[in-house]
Formats: C-alpha cells, structure tokens, sequence
C-alpha cells in the first residue's frame, strides 16, 4: 500500500487557509493513486507530529504545499515527522533543487519518502501560467501582456526569492509573454511599484503564495493601487497609471497544482502515472505537455 501526505502550513487566524490543501487533496483522491491521502498542518489540525502513526501502508510520500524551500520543509516538518537521519544535504539542492529523501519514521515499521516542495518544482511553471490564462479568459494569452511574479520575500531565507526568480527566468525561456518580471513584498523590486517595470498595457500578477490571506487579499492589491481598502475589493482587471492589470490571487489555489503534488510523488517512486494522466485530462494539459518536454 502507498499514501500519500500534503504538509501545509495552516492558520489560527484565516479560516480559509487550509481550503486549498484540501480541495487538492479531495482532487488526488478522485484519481485513485494513493491507496491513503492525507492532509496535515503546522497551524491545524491533523498536525504533522500524528499524521505519520495513523496511516496503515507499505510507504508513504510526503509532499510539503510550500512554495522554497527553507525553515519549514528543512527543519520543522522533518523534525515533527520524526524522520531518522534526516539532514537538508539529502536532497543536494542549492535552494530550487530538492527531489526527495527516502527515510525511516522513527518508532513506526514505514518507509516515508520526503520530497521537495511544490514551489520549486518545474510544473509549478505551467501553473503560473494557468492563473494567467484563466484571469484573462485567454487560453494563448501572452503577446501584448507582461507577467508578473510575485513573492513574499525575506532576507532571513534566502530561497524565498530564489523560487520566484526560478519561474520567472522559466517563462521568459517560453517566449510567451511580451515582458516578465519577479517582483516582491519585502525586497526590491517591490510590488508597490509594479507599473515602473513594465511598458505592457495588459499587466498579469501571480503572486506565488499557496493560498489567500492577508498578503494576497490586502497587502499586494493596496501596495499596487488596485483599490484604497481590500474591504470594497477591485476590479480585473483594475486600472493603475494607465495600465491594466489582472490580478490572480494565490497560485496555489489553481487547480493544476494538485498535478504538481502528483509529479512530486511520481518523482519519488510512487506509482501513479496513470493517475497523472488522468488529472491532466482533468485539468487540462500543462504547458510542458503542449510542447512535448
């Protein structure tokens, strides 16, 4: 038997944080992949220390829903998982590379499968630029509009940046979009100033968040000028010094990204192919099927 196990991050304090975790979830499930899916959290509950005692299965592959890699998929949910021997090196990444780590839970007879984060991983493209197709309505959006990527930010990590400029330099390879920029709360260059980077008219914002809360529903449309009080909400697209721009919302909340937790799994053995094929079908192809990568 395989199981499967989405960590996420939860909240005391937004109700509506955990809903992306379990909609992908409750997605996987349908597919039939994994013969136990489970969620966990940091901030709720079931909680990352229990979830590994209540599965009954052969091997379990745990999958965190964040987007770098860092203090939380490094250290808090290996240590709460109690995973023997367990060390960052493991997974030989500078920062965007973690695969997995196949390890013992200590006082329980199951293989567990760690795997890198969602966010670093190469499908997480393909569903950036999902939010841009259904924000727009456009399924070949692209030409006359730039693309932003937004992310959180922080000099205390450096991978946090490291994620949004990965993707970034990804959808600029494609050729797609006429311009693309990796923008940030709490670096340069900022969000606030969004407009200043681009000549496009047509502006799409993807904030690389998992789910939305106070970042992506107050503080991103208020810094960019989209509205004077997230209370009264904004239009998309909204108008801001003469340009438009489509606001997304969280990434994680696109459907595709339950694909990116499957290829996640399917990196680290587990067999599931045939339930891949049938999220896409699903959800839709993903960019890299289009073109053949």
């Amino acid at each position: 038997m395989q199981a499967l196990v989405i960590a996420a991050h939860g909240s005391h304090l937004n109700p509506n944080a955990s809903n992306p975790t379990y909609a992908h979830a409750d997605a996987i499930r349908e597919t039939g992949a994994f013969d136990v899916v489970r969620e966990t959290f940091w901030k709720e509950e079931p909680h990352f220390r229990e979830v590994v005692r209540t599965i009954d299965a052969d091997e379990i592959f745990v999958v965190p829903l964040f987007i770098s890699e860092g203090y939380f998929t490094e250290q808090v949910i290996p240590r709460e998982l109690r995973l023997e021997g367990w060390d960052p090196d493991l997974w030989e990444s500078d920062g965007i590379d973690a695969s997995q780590a196949t390890l013992e839970a200590t006082d329980v007879d199951t293989t567990v499968h760690y795997c890198g984060p969602v966010g670093t991983h190469d499908a997480m493209t393909d569903v950036i630029v999902g939010r841009a197709e259904r924000v727009t309505g456009d399924p070949s959006v692209g030409e006359g509009f730039g693309l932003a990527v937004v992310g959180h930010g922080t000099e205390r990590n450096e991978n946090s940046a490291k994620a949004v400029e990965y993707h970034t330099e990804r959808i600029c390879e494609m050729d797609r979009f006429d311009e693309v920029e990796a923008l940030f709360m709490d670096e340069e260059p900022e969000v606030d100033d969004v407009t200043d980077y681009f000549d496009s008219e047509d502006v799409v914002v993807v904030p690389l968040f998992i789910a939305d809360g106070f970042h992506t529903q107050e503080d991103i449309p208020e810094d960019m000028g989209l509205t004077d009080d997230y209370r009264t909400g904004w239009d998309v697209p909204g108008e801001v010094d003469g340009h438009r721009i489509w606001y997304t919302g969280a990434v994680g909340t696109e459907d595709l990204l339950a694909d990116v937790v499957l290829e996640r799994a399917a990196d680290a053995g587990a067999d599931i192919e045939q339930a891949i094929d049938h999220d896409r079908n699903e959800t839709g192809p993903t960019n890299a099927d289009v073109a053949g990568d």
